[in-house]
Order: C-alpha cells, then structure tokens, then sequence
C-alpha cells in the first residue's frame, strides 16, 4: 500500500487532529507503515523530539498512533501566537523569527517549499502518509498563500477528505459550503466527508448523507459515533471551552485549580493529572474559584509577563499569594514557575525589562534570546522522571530563602530542575505528571500538605491510557467508515470527474 491523504475539516476542532490519529492507529494495526503530518501549525501546545526539535503535540500523539518517535518532519512549521498579532515561527524545529500577519505572508513561497520538501521526505520513507489541515480549507481570504490545506494538496496531489462536527449543529451546510466555496481545481481534489461527535440513531441522519450525496456527488466516507471520555492532546485552547471538569473514577476526591492564562501553553500537563481515579481537574479564570481547590497549578504560557499582568489584573496573583501564606498548595510549570519566582527580566519576549514576580519562590528569571528545547531525565521522591523542556527564560535559584511570602527563612528544596519552598513547588520540566511513580508520589505529598484524605491509586498508567484512546479511535475508525473506500483513495486519489459546485467553480 502506498499513497497519501490530507483530511481537512469545515472548522477548527472539527476533529481533524483525532480523525487522523485514529487512520494512524488503523493502518499501523494493519501493517502499514503510516507516519503522520501538518504542513502548518498554529498551536501553544508543542513537544520536544528526540533531537531537540520542537512541534505541535498533536503531531507527537499522532506519531505514537503510528508507533513512530516524532520528528520535525511532521510538522515543519509551528506558528505560536504570544499576542493578538504577532507570532513565533518555528521551521523544522527551530525558532526562526517573531512576525505580524503581513511579515508572515512574505514568509509563505520560503516555507511552503520547506513543507513540501518535509512531506517528500516522509513519503521516501514510509507506505502512507496521513496529512492533517488547519482551521478550514474554505479560508477563502487565505487561499493564495495557503500552505496547509489546498495548496499542500495542490502542491503534493493529495486527495481530501472533509471531517464536520454535527455536534456543534449545521453539518452539512457547514460541509456542502466548504466544498462550493472552493474553485474548480481544489473541489476536484476533495473526494467526500466525514460525519464526526454524531450521537443519536444512525437511520435519522441517513436521509441528510443521501441528499449530501446527490447535491456534491461526492461519497460519505464515515459517521463517526460520539466517544466518551476521549480527551486527546488538543492544539487550540479555544477547546477548552467544550471540556468540562475531569475527574477519573474514584471514591476520595482531590480537587486541582489550573488557571487558564490569556496566553496558556502546554495545558496537556495535568492531563495525567485527571487521569488519576478521583482527581477533579478544572480551568478557572476568578480568584474565586480557587478557594476549594486542593492544588492550584499556574501552567506554562507564551507571554509570561503579560500574563502575570493579567493575573494580577484577575486578583488572581493576590489569592494565590494567600494560599501560600496559608500552606496550601500551589504549583508553577515553565511560565508560571517563573511568575512565582521574585523577579523577571524580560528584554526579548515582551521587552519589559525587569518585572517583579509573586515572590513565591527563591528564583530570579532572565529571558535568553535562544531557546531551550531539551529532554531532560531526573529524579524527584525517588521517581525517575524523563519530561521535555520549552522556553526563553532560565531560571537561577537561590541557596537560601528570604522568608517568601509567609514561607519562613529557610532552605529552599531542590524539585527536579526547579525548587520547592514550603506548599509552592516548581519547575520548567513539561510532561513530568506523566511519570506515574512521580505523579503519584506527588499529589500523595499534596493531599499530605492540604490535609485531604485522599490515596492515589497504585496501578494507573497514563501510557496505557493514551494508548488505550488511539486504539479507541483506530476502532472508530475500523467500524465506521468505508476503510475499503479509503484505501482505494488512499491509493488511488481523488476519483475523476467529481462534479465541480458553484459558486466557487
């Protein structure tokens, strides 16, 4: 089997990223030697390979759906916004340079042979190639430097699938609008849909397929069924919206806080947390919401003093300051371990110079030009813990305290890269909850400080877990679309002679 397909969808978190984890997952289970790809990313949660390049995470779970250690080729161009104008592009793993829109247009002939190159790159090396779009193909304002969607197809002669989210409602005009809205030569490259999060029984929504059938001429290739409990890695945070607090099955619970920064990254770090039987997990955005919580985590963010400010602002940086006084627990990863830290120097990320932070920690931060991508490995309550770091600022910690906030005058604790002082703990190290001897020790050390009768389980493996979703949607895949269908488009491309559809044709 050789060949390759880009699925595309009618929106942002249509459900692109899990319906190409799941033909991933699917065609590996057959053999196949699959590798994922996104030609163009805009997202704050990224990962570190092997090699110390960095892309999005949804390209790095889409990898493990293959069986495959990620690598930069997956998704050679990161976009990462650290404002509503500007962004960071990162080519192949590396940090290029910060644009507006109109500077990232002069950027597009430049990165869109630097895509190519990276899809021709995979497809000499593996049988099929599963490429994933961004936002919706119908971006008809973007359409001439389109390098994600129908230019990537153009450019490679992918065939395109549609995936639409009838959960949000209005699904086939959504799908039948996408593809009309296309021109002649993009709609002849979009071979048909898919039905994605459909709830319900199956023969009420066969009469809208038919007629979508007979108005595009193009075929249904699945309904996929809603699943709960699938949460995969999401690139948007905007998805947050539709996520409810998590808690995994359990009797005792304890309940962890997250403030969701204006600027939030790496947000999958307490995934591992909600999958811990009794653990509740929520974001907030009000000091209000954090009176209850056993555990409040700042996570990472892409502006860091911004969003201190914006914590600030909040009354959010005064109630976690009382926590701490109060020896409740409160944990900073990456930008928020350096908000909680007693000064930030800031001259390359938001050109602040020096700010002061909440003083929570022993710790002053600079911001460095270059960037630290890495995979460190430690130790930490006897755990080994592998994890991946990503940021501008470095972190330089005290010997000794100055009485924080309340904590006392003492000795600060070494905490994998970073320090503990009292119930505030905090490092730079993504992905370190995913260690499950480390994260059990910890919300045990927790639950110990905030006097919660809570024990964590002693058999739950967030690996086993993740892996147990992909195979999820490898079934969905499997049961519910037209797999032989997909292998002849796969194989073939888009079949000739689709009918073209105004007003776009």
């Amino acid at each position: 089997m050789k060949g390759a397909l880009l699925v595309a969808g009618t929106t942002s978190d249509a459900g692109k990223s899990v319906v190409t984890a799941g033909i991933c997952r699917w065609l590996a289970r057959r053999g196949v030697r699959v590798a994922p790809f996104k030609a163009q990313n805009m997202s704050l949660n990224s990962f570190v390979t092997g090699d110390g390049a960095e892309i999005g995470r949804a390209q790095a779970v889409q990898a493990a759906a293959c069986g495959l250690e990620p690598s930069a080729d997956m998704n050679p161009i990161l976009l990462k916004p650290g404002s509503d104008r500007r962004s960071q592009v990162v080519v192949l793993g590396r940090p290029l340079t910060d644009v507006d829109a109109m500077e990232y247009g002069a950027l597009k002939d430049r990165l869109r042979a630097v895509a190519v190159e990276a899809l021709d790159r995979l497809r000499s090396r593996y049988d099929v190639v599963v490429c994933e779009g961004a936002g919706s193909p119908a971006e008809i304002n973007l359409r001439r430097g389109d390098i994600a969607n129908m230019g990537l197809a153009q450019a490679a002669r992918l065939p395109v699938i549609v995936v639409g989210d009838i959960d949000r409602g209005g699904v086939f005009a959504s799908m039948y609008g996408t593809l009309a809205l296309l021109d002649a030569a993009d709609q002849a490259l979009v071979a048909g849909f898919v039905v994605n999060k459909f709830r319900g029984a199956p023969e009420l929504l066969e009469p809208g397929l038919d007629m979508l059938r007979d108005l595009t001429g193009r075929a249904v290739y699945g309904v996929l069924p809603w699943l709960d409990g699938l949460w995969m890695d999401v690139e948007d945070s905007l998805a947050l919206d539709n996520r409810p607090p998590v808690a995994a099955p359990g009797g005792r619970t304890l309940r962890v806080a997250v403030v969701r920064l204006p600027r939030i990254s790496n947000f999958t770090d307490v995934d591992a947390l909600a999958s811990e039987p009794g653990v509740v997990v929520r974001f907030v955005t009000s000091a209000a919401e954090l009176d209850d919580a056993d555990l409040v985590v700042l996570p990472g963010s892409r502006a860091t003093v911004s969003d201190l400010a914006w914590l600030r602002s909040a009354g959010l940086a005064e109630a976690v300051r009382d926590r701490a006084a109060r020896g409740r627990p409160v944990l900073g990863i990456c930008g928020g371990y350096q908000m909680l830290g007693r000064t930030i120097k800031d001259d390359v990320e938001s050109g602040a110079g020096i700010v002061d932070g909440l003083g929570l920690l022993p710790a002053s931060v600079e911001f460095a030009e270059g960037k630290t991508l890495a995979r460190p490995v430690g130790e930490a309550y006897g755990c080994r813990v592998s994890a991946y770091e990503i940021h501008h600022g470095t972190v330089t910690v005290d010997a000794v305290s100055a009485g924080a906030a309340g904590n006392g005058d003492h000795r600060a604790e070494a905490f994998l890269d970073g320090c503990r002082l009292g119930a505030v703990w905090g490092t730079t190290w993504h992905g370190a909850l995913e260690n499950d001897g480390f994260r059990r020790a910890f919300l045990a050390d927790v639950a110990a400080v905030a006097g919660r009768d809570f024990t964590p389980a002693p058999d739950t493996s967030f690996s086993a877990l993740r892996e147990a979703r992909l195979d999820a949607l490898g079934d969905l895949v499997e049961k519910h679309m037209d797999t032989t269908a997909l292998v002849r488009l796969i194989e073939g491309g888009a079949p000739d002679g689709l009918r073209p559809l105004p007003p776009g044709a």
